[in-house]
């Protein structure tokens, strides 16, 4: 009982760089990998550790997170006891890059104060990752830390602290007198009160918070070495399941190197890309170094290189769209490109 944990997951982060790409949905649910969001790996770490109470605090355009969440089920959390909770914030100013706002968190205090678990993981919602918590915990005991901050080994502190949910809650409910308005601020006060102690994960880990290190992170998931050290088979990257026909390849088609969800149509080529479900590409198309998200439609003839298309877009016959790995070109979810258009 006293080494259970807590889940508090804070979707409330706004990337300007990613603005594109987000401004119709919050970056915890922001595809990745052809079929996941960002928020199925820090919520599948934290049910691979044995987490069974998780509390979400998203802040706005949180409809898609809601609808790809739903009870939980996919993740084991649709249960009478404990289970998935969601918390849209009140109006919040000026915490947009705080990991964990306290004040968000005092708005739901009686999620807190009916919760059984001694120890509580509060993470961002945007880290590609696969950890076990379990050893943290066991460590965290024996060190006698109040407060472990996990950093990456290139150094890096990857904004997931463990802590006391007694002691959390106390720092919520002080928050006024202390000035702490998330656990960034009680970290890195130098004369705090606390033993804050940091431990090193030295897994593969990245924090997604600008287009190019999302295209590059993406791309990397191409590499069968890079996909070894995330997908693992006992700690399994869980997601909404969503029930699609094989994807069906025109004769002539060509594929290379390539993740291809379920329900697409392809009668073109495609090297080194990412296509999630229920994509068409058109006869004569050429795609290279490209990340194609869901129901996007590219017709004939046309040349995407190091592009990434939102949801629903749809490329007119003949057009070309190129970009760099360092600056990918971004089209936005919904619209129509084409010949004339670019022109």
């Amino acid at each position: 009982m006293k080494r259970r944990l807590l889940g508090v997951i804070d979707a409330t982060t706004y990337h300007e760089d990613l603005e594109d790409l987000i401004t119709h949905r919050s970056l915890a649910a922001l595809p990745f990998g052809g079929r996941y969001r960002m928020i199925d790996f820090i919520l599948s770490n934290m049910v691979n550790s044995g987490i069974r109470s998780v509390a979400i605090f998203p802040k706005q355009q949180y409809r898609s997170l809601m609808d790809h969440l739903g009870s939980g089920k996919n993740w084991d959390l649709n249960r009478k006891r404990d289970g998935l909770f969601f918390f849209p914030s009140p109006i919040l100013e000026n915490d947009q890059n705080k990991v964990g706002s306290f004040d968000h968190f005092a708005a739901n205090m009686d999620y807190f104060y009916r919760s059984t678990q001694e120890y509580a993981i509060i993470a961002n919602c945007y880290t590609v990752f696969n950890m076990n918590f379990k050893p943290l915990l066991d460590w965290h005991i024996r060190s006698g830390c109040d407060i472990t901050e996990l950093h990456h080994k290139d150094g890096q502190p990857m904004e997931i602290y463990l802590v006391k949910t007694s002691l959390l809650m106390k720092l919520i409910e002080t928050r006024n007198e202390t000035g702490y308005t998330c656990m960034k601020d009680v970290v890195r006060d130098i004369h705090h009160e606390y033993t804050v102690c940091h431990h090193v994960y030295d897994g593969y880990a990245v924090m997604i918070d600008s287009f190019q290190n999302y295209y590059s992170t993406s791309m990397e998931m191409l590499n069968p070495a890079v996909w070894k050290q995330l997908f693992l088979k006992d700690q399994p990257i869980l997601t909404k399941v969503k029930d699609e026909p094989p994807s069906k390849y025109i004769k002539g088609s060509s594929v290379k190197n390539t993740m291809i969800a379920n329900g697409c149509i392809i009668n073109g080529t495609v090297e080194n890309s990412i296509i999630s479900r229920g994509v068409k590409i058109g006869k004569g198309s050429v795609i290279k170094n490209c990340i194609i998200m869901q129901k996007c439609q590219i017709e004939d003839n046309c040349y995407l290189d190091s592009v990434i298309l939102d949801k629903d877009v749809k490329v007119q016959a003949g057009t070309q769209l190129t970009g760099t790995a360092q600056n990918p070109y971004v089209i936005r979810k919904g619209t129509k490109q084409g010949v004339l258009i670019n022109s």
